[in-house]
C-alpha cells in the first residue's frame, strides 16, 4: 500500500526558491509535491485554464462541469482538489458555488520552476 502524503497547509505562499537554485528542503518539496499533484490531470488544467481566462473570474462550478464535459460530481471533485492547493478559491451565492483563480499561487509555481535564478 502507498504511504500517504502528510498533510500540509497549502493556504501558506509558495516560498521556496526556484529548483535551480539548489537543493530544496523535505518539507518545501511536499508541499510543491502536493501543489503540482493537483495541476497532474487534464481536467483540472483546463477548469484552470478557464478559470483564468475568465473576464469575469467567477465561474460556477455547473459551467465548468458542462464547458469540460463532465458530470457536476465530478466537476466538484476537482475543483476541490484545486482549492485544496491553494490553486483556486469559491464562493456561496445562493445555489452557486463560484469558483475563482488565484493568479499568485499559479505564478509563485511558475517562480518555483524557473530555470534562472
Amino acid at each position: 500500500m502507498p504511504r500517504p502524503l502528510p498533510v500540509v497547509d497549502v493556504t501558506a505562499p509558495i516560498c521556496c526558491e526556484p529548483l535551480a537554485a539548489g537543493p530544496m528542503s523535505a518539507d518545501d518539496a511536499v508541499g510543491l509535491a502536493l501543489r503540482l499533484k493537483a495541476l497532474a490531470d487534464p481536467v483540472r488544467l483546463q477548469m484552470l485554464s478557464l478559470l483564468m481566462g475568465d473576464r469575469d473570474r467567477e465561474v460556477a462550478a455547473s459551467s465548468l462541469a458542462d464547458a469540460v464535459g463532465v458530470s457536476g460530481g465530478t466537476a466538484t471533485h476537482h475543483l476541490n482538489q484545486l482549492r485544496a492547493a491553494g490553486l483556486v478559491s469559491s464562493q456561496r451565492r445562493g445555489v452557486n458555488n463560484l469558483y475563482r483563480a488565484e493568479p499568485a499561487s499559479v505564478e509563485a509555481l511558475r517562480a518555483v520552476l524557473n530555470t534562472c535564478c
